[in-house]
């Protein structure tokens, strides 16, 4: 069972329906337990990063990811729950992340011809081999993006794959068993949905 944790922040109905598209049972839950007694689990956000936070904590949420992730259950943050995971972020000073990743996130500055949000399809650049998530993508493959503010991980080993927006960004990060993506693959059409199914199929 594929637990998609519910905090009122999510793009949950595609992120659902991707899931099951690709063969993956799921379940919606903002409980605990529920998400303890997954296989896997899925964190996705969109929003503000503070608003996100304070959610998570206030549903008891927080330690229930924290143990999942340490137990070595697959775990896939989308956007802003890819942000989340970690230390802070240059929107909310006064709110701290989730810190499992190293890093903090900052915010695109405004460049001629770049517009903020980095909104739209851009290119991800493979940089680590052998990242379940990427299986039989190709390189400088088109994925879509939504965001004003990026991962700026601490660890550049984490990085499989980064894009290009005025900055190199990290756009997957890839530690044992823990995957986030900087884009949305729900809405990456057959790219996104190949990694979709990748996750699916994670052990």
């Amino acid at each position: 069972m594929i637990a998609i944790i519910d905090y009122g922040m999510g793009n949950i109905h595609s992120v659902r329906k991707a899931l099951q598209l690709s063969g993956g049972r799921t379940l919606v839950t903002n409980k605990p337990q529920e998400i303890k007694s997954a296989g896997k689990i899925v964190l996705p956000g969109v929003g503000a990063f503070a608003d996100a936070v304070s959610e998570l904590e206030k549903q008891g949420l927080v330690p229930a990811i924290k143990e999942a992730i340490k137990e070595g259950k697959p775990f896939l943050g989308i956007c802003l729950g890819l942000q989340l995971l970690f230390a802070g972020s240059q929107e909310a000073t006064g709110s701290c992340g989730l810190s499992v990743l190293k890093g903090t996130v900052k915010k695109f500055q405004e460049k001629k011809g770049l517009k903020v949000p980095h909104m739209g399809w851009n290119q991800l650049s493979i940089k680590k081999s052998g990242c379940p998530l990427l299986e039989g993508i190709v390189d400088n493959s088109y994925v879509y993006f939504c965001h004003s503010y990026y991962p700026k991980n601490q660890d550049k080993e984490v990085a499989a794959a980064v894009t290009d927006y005025g900055i190199e960004f990290s756009s997957v990060i890839w530690k044992d068993n823990l995957y986030g993506v900087q884009f949305h693959p729900e809405k990456s059409q057959d790219i996104g949905l190949k990694m979709i199914n990748n996750f699916v199929a994670l052990c």
